[in-house]
């Protein structure tokens, strides 16, 4: 277990902090963050962070990267978040597409995309979620059918983030219909700009915007396939594994808990907030062991060890964890500090609408309770 950094990781830290904290980059921040249903277009922010060479530093110099260790990259996420740059991006395109492409794809696909993603330039979004599939990715049904060298994808998607501004989409389609609910998928790289591809909004309360991605016979080459073909399924295990760190759910809640006390403070600065104290002391502690356990699955993730049910743990307590604190958090502010829009109502407001999702999103509570259930109940027939 990780109870602290190095002087090396806490040095890194403070450089990536002071090139947050430039005029350039919080203005950019700024206009880049929703509010009311508005979504503007990040991808600016980005491109200043790509210059700045903070999107990708754990990748290999030849793809964009600084050769820096997985754990660093965790520190420039959590110091990305701190300095109120939305995170959705950053996540689909480097921390899942990335590391996708970094795990199982080519050489080549490797030098086309990723220098370029890391460069802010190209984006990317993910394609699994299905209409009427639930949480069950087993259940899609969109089909790629062979078309000479190539593809052609059909089906819908839903509930995919970002996908009106990104040009690539990691999109799982059976390649094998018939083959078995688990087997016969296969994973592609989708040009969004590719003739057949139709990116629709999907009315939701929530800030960022849902889309529908419907792919109309979609032609991809035979080299936009992702990793051998009818093998999509255990590198998306593998992947999901990987993606389970918590981090980017705990973030979510540390950065909520200080909108909280930013309105009680500025709601009456000389009250003694007695009612809340208790409640938010129990908050920094929960939030404290939820750092511990992502920082786990990361230190693990760093040497080569990937724990499907460490990274369960951390997904199910960090979502859990910050959907309990955005309920809590949306009646702290007053009535006058709604009506007046500042800073924290509008976080919190922002926060309390986003917050259900995030226990469905990466695998649901309950799949992750599942994973842990699984895994108890073998050590357990083990022992007997």
């Amino acid at each position: 277990m990780r109870f602290g950094f190095t002087e090396e990781q806490q040095r890194f830290r403070a450089d990536v902090r002071r090139a947050l904290r430039s005029p350039e980059v919080r203005a950019a921040a700024a206009e880049a963050t929703c509010a009311d249903g508005v979504e503007p277009d990040q991808r600016p922010l980005y491109r200043l962070l790509g210059k700045l060479g903070l999107l990708a530093v754990h990748w290999p110099a030849e793809y964009g990267g600084a050769d820096r260790p997985l754990t660093d990259a965790a520190i420039v996420a959590e110091e990305l978040v701190r300095a109120g740059v939305p995170d959705t991006l950053h996540v689909n395109t480097i921390q899942i597409i990335g590391q996708f492409l970094l795990m199982a794809g080519s050489t080549a696909q490797k030098r086309r995309h990723l220098p370029a993603l890391a460069r802010g330039e190209r984006f990317g979004s993910v394609l699994y979620t299905e209409p009427d599939a639930g949480s069950d990715l087993g259940a899609l049904r969109t089909v790629a059918e062979p078309d000479g060298d190539g593809y052609r994808i059909t089906g819908t998607k839903v509930f995919s983030l970002k996908s009106r501004f990104v040009d690539l989409g990691l999109c799982a389609a059976r390649t094998t219909p018939g083959a078995g609910k688990y087997q016969g998928i296969s994973l592609f790289l989708v040009d969004m700009d590719a003739p057949g591809v139709t990116v629709s909004v999907i009315a939701s309360a929530n800030d960022e915007q849902f889309h529908r991605v419907d792919l109309d016979a979609v032609p991809v080459a035979g080299d936009d396939l992702l990793g051998p073909r009818d093998q999509g399924w255990p590198l998306l295990n593998e992947a999901l594994a990987i993606e389970r760190t918590g981090l980017d759910y705990h973030l979510k809640a540390e950065y909520w808990l200080e909108a909280a006390l930013e309105a009680l403070v500025e709601r009456d600065p000389d009250a003694a907030h007695d009612a809340h104290l208790e409640r938010i002391g129990r908050w920094e502690g929960a939030l404290a062991a939820d750092h511990a356990l992502a920082w786990e699955v990361l230190t693990g993730l760093a040497a080569d060890r990937v724990d499907p049910v460490a990274a369960a743990v951390a997904k199910y307590h960090s979502s859990e964890l910050a959907q309990a604190i955005a309920s809590w958090a949306v009646d702290v502010p007053g009535p006058g500090q709604r009506a007046r829009r500042t800073r924290a109502a509008v976080t919190l407001d922002s926060a309390y609408r986003e917050a259900p999702g995030l226990t469905l999103s990466a695998g649901t509570s309950e799949v992750m309770l599942q994973i842990m259930a699984t895994a108890f109940d073998s050590i357990g027939q083990e022992k007997r």
